[in-house]
Formats: C-alpha cells, structure tokens, sequence
C-alpha cells in the first residue's frame, strides 16, 4: 500500500472552497484591483482559511486575474473569495476608469494582461 508523500497536495473541489457559491455579491471583472485593508493581514479577521493567502498577497495592488493565477484558484473561486473579502472589508476594491460605455480602458487591460503573461 502507497502513502502519499509529505509533498502531496490535497485536493480540493473549488467548490469547497466557497462553500458551493458560484457568484458574490460584488460583480468582480477580472480586471478589477484589489489591496488588502489596513491592518488585515496582522489580524486574525479571517472567515474563510482560503483569505490569509488573498491577503497577504493584495498587500500589493493586484488584479482579479492575477489573484487567481498567482494562487492557483479557478476565476469563479477567486471573484467568489474576493466578493467575502470586500464585503466584511478585508479587501477594498478599487473602482476602474471606464470610457463613456462603462467598459475599462484599453491601457488597463493591457497592463492586465502583461502581468498575466509575466506569471
């Protein structure tokens, strides 16, 4: 009989992760950016054992899509996540210059994606 090794990663469903939730109350585009408030990540604030990772990360302006990438987490998960975070304000989402439609700009997308690329 094999044992899994001590570098062995539990698996875990996404959904676990957010308790079945597919949407949050906040509606994240993955190029909204999110920090982590002020004096969060010395707190012990956390709901949800999936936040400290989120926090301590956001300590940095970070993009919805780079905290999904740089943490390994489905988009779905992340926004769901990010939306439990803003809520009880442990991260603060910052609102995105849009063009006359409400769409973000080009310039902001683009930096998006140049740091996705960079992961």
């Amino acid at each position: 009989m094999d044992l899994p090794s001590e570098d062995a990663v539990p698996i875990v469903r996404p959904y676990a992760r957010t308790r079945g939730r597919t949407r949050s109350e906040y509606d994240l585009p993955i190029e909204a950016l999110v920090t982590t408030t002020d004096g969060v990540v010395d707190g012990n604030s956390y709901v949800n054992p999936e936040h400290r990772p989120i926090a301590d990360l956001c300590v940095q302006v970070q993009s919805v899509a780079e905290v999904a990438a740089k943490l390994a987490l489905p988009l779905g998960v992340a926004r769901v996540l990010l939306g439990d975070m803003a809520r009880i304000g442990l991260v603060f989402v910052h609102t995105t210059a849009g063009d006359e439609t409400g769409q973000p700009e080009v310039a902001l997308l683009e930096k998006v994606l140049s740091g996705l690329r960079q992961l």
